[in-house]
């Protein structure tokens, strides 16, 4: 199975975060590409820019005259566009089988893995890759870029270059990164993330120890000390290793400071050699460790360290990461797409460590499943936060049974952060007359989720 003799593909999906990346990967390469999708966004125009055929919404007869579908793991069998395929005995891959069929042809391929974190450190490697191949392109790899999110200075979340070397994203949902071919794969941190597909973090950690084993054995693979599992993992690996983390690892921080907006600046030491000072433009602890974590990576495919420095100084986070989207009442409006505990409990305290008067939460769960199985027990997570408001779930590819409700996160916030923390405010027109009376100057408004918090946070503006 392959792309012999394939000419038309159609992706189901295409509007995705990796699946519009895989739709410019396939049309550098010849293919002729269309797609759907159940609605626009800023991927599937950027794809109508490039020349693709982008239908909204999901019809049979859109998989007309396509020799192959692709479809990510969000469509389901039941799919009007998918059963229309089977009927006519058209080739269908998921999205993932797809990318490491394409991965395969590159010379070298880093994946970079883990619960958190990895788009942000894909991203930060992807500037410094760019920044290195502008400086000299005669002699330096032009490589072809995978991120999962809109990255402003790829106005989108690909970058088509060379087959010698090949950045990804490797995500671990429903396994995906086990279709990837890497020579070099980073594990950020392991956690009990997509429990409606694992079940348990036995099974999550089993499948990054697949992971690790995609290496062969004169492969690299890089791991952050801070997380025992990531450890015990590289433990285990026969490849050659290295590590980064706040102490005991190869690359470490030292003479850290934080600035009135956040923003960190540190010494990156290798093995007690200071290497050089890196100042970044984005806030938080844990983007000074996705730094280290990029950084890593460069070095190791011998990108200098000044172009490194220069890269991450200008590095600001992709879309839906920490982002400023506005102003109300003179308090600053940010969203991220955090949606786990860990997440939300970075992104409140990179919060935390901009000057501020309040931080107003606004939590939209993305899911029943996960609201239940991470959001009803301990919500410590939410401390940094001295107001959360918390609409009703977004269902995602979930139907509501009634296992679960906004009130019982609403209740689990306020035993855990204090009573009155947390308040049930079903909707988002609410949600913003509520933030009309309450929000003051000074005040740092962050709305958190995956879901459609995103499009509903541009409403509050």
């Amino acid at each position: 199975m392959g792309f012999e003799g394939i000419k038309r593909i159609h992706l189901i999906g295409i509007g995705g975060s990796s699946m519009n990346g895989l739709a410019q990967m396939l049309l550098s390469q010849g293919y002729e590409v269309q797609g759907s999708d159940r609605g626009e966004s800023q991927f599937t125009k950027r794809l109508k820019e490039l020349g693709i055929d982008v239908k909204i919404g999901h019809n049979a007869d859109n998989i007309e005259n396509a020799d192959m579908v692709i479809y990510s793991a969000a469509i389901k069998p039941d799919n009007v566009e998918r059963v229309a395929a089977l009927g006519k005995g058209i080739l269908q891959l998921e999205r993932s089988v797809a990318l490491g069929m394409l991965s395969s042809d590159y010379d070298e391929v880093v994946g970079i893995a883990g619960c958190h974190g990895k788009t942000t450190i894909t991203s930060m490697l992807a500037l410094i890759s760019r920044m290195h191949h502008e400086k000299d392109p005669e002699h330096t790899t032009d490589a072809t870029i995978h991120v999962g999110g809109y990255v402003d200075f790829l106005s989108g979340g690909v970058h088509v270059g060379g087959h010698e070397l090949f950045i990804t994203e490797a995500c671990e949902y429903v396994e995906s990164f086990l279709t990837l071919h890497p020579t070099i794969a980073l594990i950020s941190n392991i956690d009990n993330d997509h429990l409606d597909y694992y079940g348990d973090m036995e099974h999550i950690v089993l499948a990054f120890k697949k992971y690790a084993a995609l290496l062969s054995k004169d492969g690299l693979i890089i791991g952050c000390v801070d997380d025992h599992r990531v450890m015990d993992i590289l433990s285990e690996s026969p490849c050659e290793k290295l590590t980064y983390g706040h102490k005991n690892a190869d690359y470490v921080p030292d003479n850290i400071a934080v600035d009135e907006l956040g923003n960190t600046a540190f010494d990156l030491v290798f093995r007690g050699k200071t290497l050089g000072r890196i100042e970044l433009s984005v806030p938080g602890e844990h983007n000074m460790l996705n730094s280290i974590a990029a950084a890593s990576v460069a070095l190791a495919l011998c990108i200098p360290f000044c172009v490194i420095k220069e890269a991450l100084n200008k590095y600001t986070l992709t879309r839906r990461r920490f982002e400023l989207m506005g102003e109300k009442n003179g308090a600053k409006i940010y969203h991220d797409y955090a949606h786990h505990p860990s997440e939300i409990a970075s992104t409140l305290q990179a919060a935390a460590s901009i000057k501020h008067n309040r931080i107003i939460a606004v939590f939209q769960c993305n899911s029943y499943t996960r609201a239940k199985t991470l959001f009803i027990g301990d919500m410590t997570c939410m401390e940094k936060a001295d107001l959360v408001l918390v609409p009703d779930i977004y269902p995602g590819r979930e139907v509501d049974t009634g296992i679960v409700h906004a009130r019982d996160m609403v209740e689990a916030i306020n035993r855990s952060c204090g009573e009155g923390r947390a308040l049930y405010i079903p909707t988002f027109e609410a949600i913003n007359h509520h933030l009309d009376r309450y929000a003051k100057p000074g005040d740092i408004i962050i709305t958190l989720g995956s879901g459609d918090v995103y499009e509903n946070t541009k409403k509050l503006i």
